[in-house]
């Protein structure tokens, strides 16, 4: 929120200013004496007792008078014991007992409360925790402190659970204090205006507390306005509590947008609910009951013209009495305090401050109506109905969650058929079953399962029968027959056996709440129900509705919507990027470096910094090389141009926007190892950062707002650019070339690298009064690689060892996920300990990972069961996570196992000791072995930096290729380094991260590529081995030779390997287009000729060959599934392999006809992944770097895949050229340079044409010093003695 909207705020502290304690009544402190010893018997009550002495008079706490305490006449779970306190009290702890020398007592109960003995609230001691502990004998005391305290005048104790071997026995004592309150009462039509004091006092802090009991769930309960519609309002909404905080004032900017606040729900059960609204400059706390809504504006508060006056009940309309502008408050106002002035106690004095308006009383009146809750869907509730009357009429009031449940059943006299009335999502739908007729259904009203009080009325007479929801009606025609109400009304579910009743109904039992029952024009009174003189009945609560928002507070988290039924919620995760029950896992990896290790290509992915933290995943490309770059681009303009200015006035200053937010990149750069931003300068007459007196002309601010006036990897303050570091500045008096204000063009790359000042947010250039001079800057992307965690180790080397950190603060969700490996056959890997919770996660058994944990409920646990052993000396990743809803463990890519929470049980893990990695607290049961990238809640835990101070743990572990050596492909040969693995791609016929990258080229008509087989080489030990290389002295008895193509063309070429000795190999493409390999290797014999007819491959799409020769047995695969296996006749061995050809062969002498003609019509098409032995020719001739042993004729291009690429026959796409100085970059090869506007003075045209020239004269001295060396290499192998050689 904007400054200008805070004035609200702020002129409400023109009040007085004594001190204001949020206790407003004056409760003293010491709250905790005995309240019901001193009480006469008559204040004790009960549902029923076994004798006269063990009546309710006998229940008080430590007495043996009488039977020595409560006990009913039968031990059920529909029996209380009810205290009368005489008025409102503090109530602050209750104890049991049970019966003096018995075997008689209450193991557990509920608690409940109500200031008129209706309508009871039942006390909550956790967020899911109804019950309280009882006793374990008859004689010792049970205390229980309540937090928070309540105030009442009766209370109740509703024993859940006995003694089995006795029966229900109670002794009791509630402590407290007196509690003072002052109450108005407003009846929907009245209000009070508090007229506040005019003196102009600055504000510093403004505080409203009140309590509240709503009659009805909408209302007005404070209102203050100024004169152009600004003002505050705390409004009732549906049971909610909304606070407005609107501006209102037409001039001011429209992003200052009204700021709403809503807490609270089902705040109109007609119970008391506390409410704190603190305002302090641009901070707002709002506060109901328990739970608080932070707000933080924006900008700085201002004062707006509000009237000195506010408004409680309602919003009177000015000049008319009683009149109001909405809906006004109908319910009691208690301990109302402004700035620590009692509003009520003005009002009740008659104050001249305080106007009353309508019908103002200071007492508040006690609800008459009588709940009643269905607790299961076995609850019911059957009442009699008016029998013989010649209509039905039956009405209602309900609320609930569940969106299918039965409401009513009822049957019609003289078998003219029966009605049922039951929710059915979340709809109202009556059945009608009437005999030789069709079930007839109407449905009335939606969304009927929100929690709120829906009236439904039913009745039928002669031929309609009608249905009202609220105010939605739906008729039904019934069959012309006299209608008869029949015995008995169904409300809530039928008998388990209800053959006898008839009752039946589509959907199960109602869970929820019902009141203002009436049956044809006799209103039911279900305290006569309770007392067993009306109906019958199962599963009820009578005169309380049991109904509680799950939702409030929600906890399903990163902006999952919550829904509810009457016994659990449930989250939806949709659109979020998390997942699991509450939605706290995470669907994105942490970083780049994450992906890599997938098996990720380069590409645009979402990452999520802080995993389950409460930061969001974000948008972000991979470049995927050597390491795994982060580049997070901006939004701002890809150049900008800044022209000269008058001394002092800013050249430029532009603001640069990225798709992540401030915490997101925060966390993404304190993860990343190093992060660098590049900034491109071109510059004419431009000036030095620095003015005469050393004030910076230019900075840049960072990601914290801090203004930094240093350039390049300089550090700070050192105001140097990357040529001043580097001392080649082109005027060695400057540390930066654009600061030599040459009139001419100069250029500067800046690098920062301060990763945590970065991103560049704002760049600033002022003048230092030189009109004419220009510059033009690009700031790049965002570069970050590495992550810091993901490779973080340690080795734990004895089974004492362990690392120890702060205890994990988990209570709610808690998520642990880390990577381990080891030899040994079990071990724990974490240990946390509370006074009775526990957490711990441990390998249990070579095929077993058992997470178990303990928040008050007794211990459990969560299995899984791998088919192979996890102590493989390889790593494997555990994911465990505890919520509200029940827990999960996951290893690897195994079945998550999942075990739900009890309901309604504890639900916070409490945790006090020291958090212990790779053993415990006893110093048993320790782990040997490696644990990596341990995170907690999304926290990473630096587990090298423990272990470097740690005895028998070491930072670090080796071995990583044993899990990540599958990711290196096509013959890639896993390199271990001390944080990850490296690919080697040296001996495979694919390049990039994972030897996966296809290097493709496409031949025109007659191009073709010469790989020359190196002439000298040493041997290696295994010269016979597949991967052997080539010479001349080696006789080859096995290779392995992988290709891909495309093409249309017949015949063709696809290879030829020719040898010194005349032996070849040739794979063609016959003129059908069937594939044909030709084996020559003897001499003196005819070559072996195989035709495989597996399709016509000359068809335009890829194409798979690998073939592989072990002495005479020859496989070819096509296509990664057909095979075929041939026997050669000619020989065995290879022998002096000269070169291999690809295109076009200008001479091949020896060969057979068929091969001769593919020869020379050559190859037309995409050529790709070309492998012979160990020989990459493809990557030879494109990956420039090594010895040059590839020639080259005609057009060969390379592309970026065969499969994606040109069509055959039509022209290939270049790929695009390599970035100019790419060669010694720390940055992503393709991250791009940035763009700046061309030097267009005549010094700059002259240079180019000169470059041209140069450059013309160099290509034509290359072309014929490459002719020159051709033709003497020519003649050379002509004129020597064949001799073997090897690649």
């Amino acid at each position: 929120m904007a400054s200008a909207a805070w004035a609200v705020l702020q002129v409400l502290l023109l009040l007085p200013t004594r001190s204001w304690s949020p206790v407003g009544a004056g409760n003293p402190p010491d709250c905790d004496a005995p309240l019901a010893s001193a009480l006469p018997r008559s204040s004790f009550s009960s549902s029923s007792e076994l004798s006269s002495s063990h009546g309710p008079g006998f229940s008080r706490l430590n007495r043996r008078d009488g039977a020595g305490g409560w006990t009913p006449l039968v031990s059920n779970k529909y029996q209380w014991l009810q205290i009368d306190l005489g008025e409102r009290m503090e109530v602050t702890a209750v104890a049991t007992q049970g019966g003096y020398g018995s075997s008689d007592w209450v193991t557990s109960y509920l608690l409940m409360f109500s200031d008129g003995g209706r309508n009871w609230k039942q006390y909550r001691r956790e967020e899911s925790i109804w019950g309280f502990p009882g006793n374990t004998n008859a004689d010792s005391v049970v205390h229980y402190r309540l937090q928070p305290p309540f105030e009442a005048r009766f209370l109740r104790f509703l024993p859940l659970a006995w003694n089995p071997r006795g029966r229900i026995g109670m002794r009791i004592e509630v402590y407290g204090c007196a509690y003072k309150s002052e109450v108005v009462y407003f009846d929907g039509q009245s209000a009070l205006l508090y007229k506040l004091d005019k003196k102009p006092l600055k504000p510093v802090r403004d505080v409203i507390s009140l309590k509240f009991k709503a009659i009805q769930s909408n209302g007005i309960l404070l209102h203050r306005e100024g004169q152009h519609g600004n003002h505050i309002t705390l409004e009732l909404i549906k049971g909610k509590l909304v606070f407005f905080l609107n501006s209102g004032n037409a001039k001011l900017p429209t992003t200052i947008a009204p700021v709403t606040l809503t807490l609270g729900s089902l705040l109109d059960d007609q119970h008391w609910h506390s409410v704190l609204i603190e305002l302090l400059d641009t901070q707002v706390n709002f506060t109901v009951d328990k739970h608080t809504h932070h707000f933080q504006a924006k900008g700085e508060s201002s004062y707006l013209d509000l009237n000195f006056e506010i408004s409680f009940g309602g919003v009177p309309t000015p000049g008319r009495a009683r009149a109001f502008t909405r809906k006004s408050f109908h319910g009691c106002l208690e301990n109302l305090y402004y700035n620590g002035v009692d509003v009520a106690e003005l009002a009740k004095k008659h104050k001249p401050q305080i106007l009353m308006m309508g019908n103002v009383s200071f007492s508040c009146p006690q609800p008459q109506t009588v709940p009643v809750t269905f607790l299961s869907s076995r609850s019911y509730l059957a009442l009699p109905a008016n029998s013989g009357e010649d209509k039905v009429s039956v009405t209602f009031q309900f609320r609930t969650w569940n969106r299918a449940g039965h409401l009513l059943f009822g049957e019609l006299q003289r078998g003219s058929g029966s009605f049922v009335l039951f929710l059915k999502d979340g709809k109202l739908k009556l059945s009608l079953f009437q005999p030789g007729q069709s079930p007839k259904n109407v449905t009335a009203g939606a969304g009927l399962n929100d929690g709120h009080w829906h009236s439904v009325s039913l009745s039928a007479k002669w031929s309609h029968m009608n249905v009202v929801v609220d105010d939605d009606t739906a008729v039904q025609p019934l069959v012309a027959v006299l209608i008869d109400s029949g015995d008995t009304y169904y409300f809530g579910g039928c008998l388990e056996n209800s053959s006898g009743s008839g009752c039946k109904s589509p959907v199960g039992g109602f869970q929820g709440c019902l009141r203002l029952i009436t049956i044809g024009d006799k209103a039911v009174d279900p305290i006569s129900v309770q007392q067993g003189a009306l109906g019958r009945f199962r599963d009820l609560q009578i005169d309380s509705c049991g109904i509680t928002d799950r939702c409030l507070p929600s906890y399903c988290e990163h902006g999952g919507a919550c829904s509810q039924s009457w016994d659990t919620f449930s989250c939806d995760c949709l659109g979020t990027g998390y997942t699991g029950e509450t939605c706290h896992s995470s669907l994105y990896e942490q970083s780049c470096e994450a992906h890599k290790h997938r098996g990720n290509p380069s590409g645009l992915y979402y990452i999520d910094a802080d995993g389950s933290g409460p930061l969001g995943p974000f948008l972000v490309y991979c470049n995927m090389t050597d390491a795994a770059w982060t580049v997070v681009r901006h939004g701002g303009p890809d150049a900008v141009t800044v022209r000269g200015a008058p001394s002092g006035h800013p050249r430029s200053a532009v603001s640069f926007a990225y798709a992540a937010g401030a915490g997101q990149l925060r966390a993404a750069v304190s993860l990343a190892e190093r992060c660098e931003q590049r900034l491109a300068l071109r510059c004419g007459t431009a000036r030095r950062p620095d003015s005469r007196d050393g004030t910076p002309l230019s900075w840049w601010v960072g990601r914290t707002n801090e203004t930094h006036t240093y350039w390049g990897g300089s550090l700070p303050d050192a105001q140097k650019c990357t040529c001043g570091l580097e001392g080649n500045c082109i005027d060695s008096q400057y540390y930066c070339n654009c600061d030599a204000g040459r009139n001419e063009w100069a250029s500067d790359t800046i690098v920062l690298s301060q990763k945590e000042h970065l991103p560049v947010t704002q760049i600033v250039m002022m003048d230092a009064g030189h009109p004419h001079s220009e510059a033009t800057y690009t700031l790049g992307p965002l570069l970050c690689h590495g992550d810091k965690s993901f490779w973080n180790s340690a080795s734990f080397n004895t089974e004492t060892s362990y690392l120890h950190f702060p205890a994990f603060h988990g209570e709610l969700t808690a998520d642990v996920c880390f990577f381990f490996k080891t030899t040994v056959s079990s071990g724990v890997f974490m240990e946390n300990l509370g006074i009775t919770d526990f957490i711990r996660i441990e390998l249990r058994a070579p095929t077993e990972v058992t997470f178990s944990f303990d928040v008050g409920n007794g211990p459990c646990e969560v299995t899984v069961q791998s088919p192979t052993p996890f102590n493989d000396n390889r790593w494997h990743h555990v994911r465990a996570e505890r919520n509200v809803k029940g827990a999960s463990l996951q290893v690897d890519q195994l079945p998550q196992k999942m075990q739900p929470a009890p309901a309604d049980g504890h639900v916070r893990l409490q945790l006090n000791s020291q958090l212990f990695i790779g053993g415990t607290a006893s110093r048993q049961r320790g782990f040997l072995g490696c644990i990596r990238s341990l995170q907690l809640n999304g926290v990473a835990l630096d587990l090298e930096e423990r272990a470097t101070v740690t005895p028998g743990v070491e930072p670090g572990c080796a071995g990583h290729c044993s899990t990540y050596g599958h990711l290196c492909r096509n013959g890639g040969r896993c390199r271990e380094k001390r944080r990850g693995v490296a690919c080697d791609c040296a001996f495979s016929a694919y390049d990039g991260p994972f030897c996966s990258n296809e290097i493709s080229a496409y031949f025109q008509t007659g191009s073709s590529m010469t790989y020359h087989f190196q002439e000298h080489y040493t041997l290696s030990e295994n010269s016979s081995s597949l991967a052997s290389s080539l010479h001349r002295d080696v006789t080859l008895t096995r290779e392995m030779i992988t290709l891909s193509f495309r093409t249309t063309q017949t015949p063709s070429l696809l290879l030829y390997v020719s040898s010194f000795y005349e032996e070849y190999l040739s794979v063609i493409l016959a003129n059908n287009g069937s594939l044909q390999i030709r084996y020559k290797l003897d001499r003196h014999q005819n070559p072996d000729a195989f035709a495989f007819d597996f399709k016509n491959m000359a068809d335009g799409q890829l194409h798979q060959v690998k073939i592989n020769r072990e002495d005479a047995v020859v496989v070819v695969e096509v296509n990664q599934s057909a095979k075929k296996q041939v026997i050669l006749s000619s020989g065995t061995e290879f022998n002096a392999v000269k070169s291999l050809i690809l295109g076009k062969v200008l001479e091949a002498a020896g060969a057979d006809p068929d091969t001769r003609r593919a020869a020379a019509s050559g190859f037309t098409g995409c050529l790709s992944a070309v492998r012979f032995g160990r020989a990459a020719p493809l990557k030879a001739a494109l990956r420039p770097g090594g010895p040059s042993r590839v020639t080259v004729r005609g057009h060969v291009a390379p592309v970026t895949r065969c499969a994606a690429g040109a069509a055959s026959g039509s022209p290939a796409r270049e790929l695009a050229p390599r970035l100019a100085g790419g060669a010694g970059r720390s940055g992503p090869a393709d991250e791009g340079e940035p763009l700046v506007n061309a030097d267009r003075t005549d010094s700059a045209v002259i240079g180019g044409v000169i470059a041209v020239v140069i450059f013309i004269l160099l290509c034509v001295t290359a072309i014929a010093i490459r002719i020159y060396q051709q033709r003497k290499l020519r003649k050379e192998n002509e004129s020597k003695v064949s001799k073997k050689e090897e690649c």
